[in-house]
């Protein structure tokens, strides 16, 4: 597949005004270029799905979203209006929430003194207030009990639940604290099968409740089940935007795996008279093997050292001895 690299228009599909929408954004760190003309937008009840390879610019994009940095080019806006945060917290006062990859959790603390760090809920006045330690417990047990999340006891330290439980603790304290866009990094990137799936539903519950999500990943078929638009980025750049519609999963890996790169190389070794089957054998093995991320690439192979020299024949069996 030749992939169209085309800038998303104005609005969503629905008609209605994107909640987050990039213009041509940029980022310049002096001479280093982070990120160029890269364009996305994400509406009510959307999840719009950023892929790429490490270094291909997912991070970058993520702290000018986030407010953390600024674009030094292009367009940031809101709900139609251009914005320049100067912090996260700016950020998070418009409704825009980050769910980092490392959670920012306690592990030893109670899963409700989590749901509420930072933000906890006092009550008294002056010298005499103290948390509400009632009201914090029934309120963490009701919202994660909406994500669908059933407890036995909001008590037990967070560090006691499984990966894609404490994911989905995070996603419900930002679903409790008013935000509208939702910005997931790699929620499942060390998680395995079965709880890969678990955040995968909460993301879907969250869509379903009318936000709008960002779900940054590198894996295509996480993705694929419940984007509606897909954004590819390498080295900082826009190699492709589409609507779910426009592409099928088989596409989508095969241009995340760099497909059209190895069918390249095969073009210029044929024409330097190498030898291509092993590369066509990796290549293959990218597009028939449905499971993997980037396909079964063999690394190492047997050496055929007959017929070699005699000094390089003895190197090679001191080299297989060890």
């Amino acid at each position: 597949m030749t992939a169209q690299v085309t800038a998303p228009s104005s609005g969503t599909d629905k008609g209605a005004q994107p909640l987050v929408e990039l213009k041509e954004a940029g980022k310049r760190y002096g001479n280093i270029i982070a990120l160029k003309d890269v364009s996305l937008k994400v509406g009510a009840g959307e999840v719009m799905c950023v892929l790429g390879d490490n270094g291909a610019g997912k991070s970058t994009l993520i702290k000018i979203i986030a407010g953390l940095h600024q674009n030094t080019s292009g367009q940031y806006l809101v709900q139609g209006e251009e914005v320049h945060f100067s912090s996260p917290r700016e950020a998070l006062a418009a409704g825009i929430a980050t769910v980092y990859q490392d959670l920012a959790v306690a592990p030893l603390m109670p899963v409700w003194r989590n749901f509420f760090l930072g933000s906890e809920v006092t009550k008294g006045w002056g010298p005499f207030s103290k948390m509400d330690v009632a009201f914090m417990r029934r309120t963490a047990k009701k919202e994660l009990l909406d994500m669908g999340i059933d407890l036995r006891d909001v008590d037990q330290p967070i560090g006691t639940l499984s990966g894609g439980e404490r994911q989905c603790v995070a996603i419900a304290r930002a679903v409790y604290f008013g935000a509208k866009v939702l910005i997931l990094d790699e929620p499942t990137a060390a998680l395995g099968v079965k709880q890969s799936g678990v955040v995968l539903r909460y993301i879907i519950q969250a869509r379903e409740r009318g936000l709008g999500v960002i779900f940054i990943t590198h894996n295509p078929h996480h993705a694929y089940p419940v984007g509606d638009r897909f954004l590819l980025l390498k080295r900082g750049q826009s190699i492709g935007y589409h609507e779910k519609e426009d592409i099928t999963l088989e596409e989508l890996t095969s241009m995340m795996a760099g497909g059209a790169e190895l069918e390249q190389l095969v073009h210029e070794l044929r024409d330097v008279g190498t030898e291509t089957g092993v590369i066509r054998e990796i290549r293959d093995e990218i597009h028939e093997d449905s499971q993997a991320d980037v396909g079964r690439i063999p690394v190492t192979g047997a050496i055929d050292i007959t017929g070699l020299p005699e000094d390089l024949e003895q190197d090679g069996k001191r080299r297989r001895k060890r």
